[in-house]
């Protein structure tokens, strides 16, 4: 026999950003009921400790107060009753990011795993959430609530009551609330939205005609999903920065406002396509990830970690089709697409870290060296979203390049979806992708797979580019804020293996790069800079300083470590060539030109 699961979320005081929850359990334990929240919140590798941010714990049947036990970090037992449990929580919510949950005056947002307890042993029962406005609050008379669960009550946009399958459904489903801009278009045949929170004078009719065609590329590119009814994208507009998280029926973005499309706009600029390329990699997971799922993560206790050495073939190859997917519905021109391929390897080649971590050992640490990055992290790891990306950009090719043609990774996506996504399909064991993609090519990929993958050799891109007509340049960074793609205006300083940041604090290190000057005279991050050859260094005078120093140049930094005042002799280096762009060769052969225009169009 099952029963119904009643959570009911009511926002409270903004000022102190409080949710009180409560959960109605009719039929609990006869040895006393335990709840718990999740550590952790799929499609974000981190234990997070949900429980840390819940205030009070009391619960109650039938008007009786009942006792709470805290058994650990994160799970509570109340004593053994016999009638209907109803458990009652205040949670503290001033998580500004898309994975917890955040109040005030203006503004709602929360993702299940931040507020709901999972009743244990009750997770496959069906579950109804009620979600009511701030009550007394005037402020938030004009609130409107979008989410992509099933409604029960109440129109389109209105506070009510919603119904999910279960826990797991439960908590895959984010909440917006407030004064929210609400674009609606058709992807498909499929229903979309977009709610945006915040101030902003976005053209809406724009914005929701590109992500109709972009999603609509999707649906085309994968096959649509049986089970997708309806698809939400939840945007809070944040002061700076870019973020996203991924769920079944929608997905909860934030981005600063100057990243949406202005009235009378042309063609994206970089703002506006780098929010299109956030918007199609949380779609692009729509498939990779919800549905096509790693075994390890399928049905992961969210009380503590999952490993998996497969994130670099969910993150990498999705961040390589997200821009991707933009030029090839049109978005933007393929001389946009190059400039942000340029960014990525030069995001790479600026990575030390990438000689001394591989794909999969950046995959499995995800849990404490992804998200916990420290000053020396960019010296030890290496981005499973950035060089996955380009694994993924060079498996594309020698694929194209082994089967003559026959075969693309679009292929070996395609019979991923079929065999590993689509409904009743199991998920992906270790080793499926690499056994997948020889079956369905027809290559032999053991070599790529051994050096790209569990290898830390750069695998030669500039020799695959060039067979399909495209150049790869290097060149020596011109500055901390040289992203790539474009050449150089003048010829570099010497290379001091050093990353400054300059302010009233002082200059400091933020990073000694493995193996420069820096590092081997004994500077480290976190040391002040006070003086170059006895000129004292200040955040006005520090970049023009340590720039006009050619390569060659031995010289002295002085500077504090703690309150001790240290002396290093080094020697300016030739700066690495690690700044990038790709460019059409107008020397390529037919062969290339052609390879170029099934791989990137005309």
């Amino acid at each position: 026999m099952t029963s119904t699961i009643v959570y009911h979320v009511r926002p409270g005081n903004p000022v102190l950003q409080t949710f009180t929850v409560t959960c109605l359990v009719p039929r609990p334990a006869p040895d006393g009921q335990r709840l718990s929240l999740p550590a952790w919140i799929p499609g974000s590798y981190l234990v997070r400790d949900y429980a840390r941010h819940v205030l009070s714990v009391s619960a109650e049947s039938e008007g009786r107060e009942l006792a709470v036990t805290k058994l650990d970090k994160s799970t509570w037992q109340v004593e053994p009753v016999d009638g209907p449990l109803q458990v009652r929580a205040e949670i503290h919510a001033d998580d500004g990011s898309v994975r917890g949950a955040f109040l005030d005056a203006r503004s709602g947002f929360f993702n299940g795993v931040a507020l709901l307890f999972q009743v244990q042993g009750r997770e496959a029962e069906r579950c109804v959430l009620h979600v009511d406005p701030p009550a007394g609050d005037r402020r938030a008379r004009d609130w409107r609530l979008v989410t992509s669960l099933r409604r029960l009550t109440g129109n389109a946009h209105e506070f009510g009551a919603f119904t999910a399958e279960g826990y797991a459904d439960l908590i895959d489903h984010p909440v917006l609330m407030g004064e929210l801009a609400i674009g609606s278009f058709d992807a498909g045949g499929v229903p979309h939205e977009i709610a945006i929170e915040g101030a902003q004078q976005a053209d809406l009719p724009r914005l929701c005609a590109d992500l109709s065609r972009l999603c609509t590329w999707q649906q085309q590119f994968w096959g649509l999903p049986a089970d997708l009814r309806r698809y939400v994208f939840l945007l809070r507009l944040v002061p700076s920065g870019m973020g996203g998280l991924e769920h079944c029926h929608s997905s909860a973005l934030a981005a600063d406002r100057d990243s949406l499309p202005a009235p009378g706009t042309g063609r994206p600029g970089e703002a506006y396509r780098r929010f299109l390329g956030l918007a199609s990699h949380e779609y692009f997971h729509l498939w990779h990830v919800k549905r096509i799922r790693p075994a390890e993560l399928a049905g992961a206790d969210l009380a503590r970690e999952a490993y998996t050495r497969q994130l670099w073939i969910f993150e990498g190859i999705t961040s390589y089709y997200d821009d991707l997917a933009l030029l090839r519905c049109g978005l933007v021109d393929r001389e946009a697409w190059l400039e942000v391929a340029g960014q990525v390897l030069t995001r790479v080649y600026r990575s030390p870290g990438r000689r001394r971590q591989t794909l999969e050992e950046a995959s499995f640490d995800a849990w404490i060296k992804f998200y916990r990055p420290d000053a020396s992290s960019p010296n030890h790891t290496i981005s499973y979203y950035a060089k996955g990306a380009l694994v993924a950009l060079a498996l594309d090719l020698e694929i194209r390049l082994r089967s003559d043609g026959r075969c693309s990774l679009d292929e070996v996506m395609r019979a991923l979806w079929l065999r590993h996504g689509a409904s009743g399909a199991a998920p992906l064991p270790p080793g499926g992708f690499e056994r997948l993609a020889e079956d369905v090519s027809g290559c032999a990929l053991g070599d790529f797979f051994d050096q790209a993958v569990r290898g830390t050799q750069d695998w030669p891109l500039g020799i695959l580019l060039a067979r399909f007509g495209i150049l790869l340049h290097t060149r020596a960074a011109e500055g901390r804020s040289d992203r790539g793609g474009r050449p150089a205006r003048q010829p570099p300083a010497g290379w001091l293996g050093l990353d400054v940041a300059g302010s009233r604090a002082g200059v400091r290190i933020r990073l000694a790069w493995s193996g420069g000057p820096g590092e081997r005279a004994g500077l480290r991050a976190g040391d002040e800079l006070v003086a170059l050859d006895g000129r004292r260094l200040s955040a006005d005078n520090h970049e023009r300083l340590l720039a006009a120093v050619p390569p060659g140049t031995a010289l002295r930094l002085d500077a504090f470590r703690g309150d001790e005042l240290l002396a290093f002799e080094l020697v300016a280096a030739a700066a690495p060539k690690t700044t990038c762009w790709l460019e059409p060769d107008p020397a390529a052969d037919a062969a290339a030109v052609a390879r170029r225009i099934a791989w990137l169009g005309s």
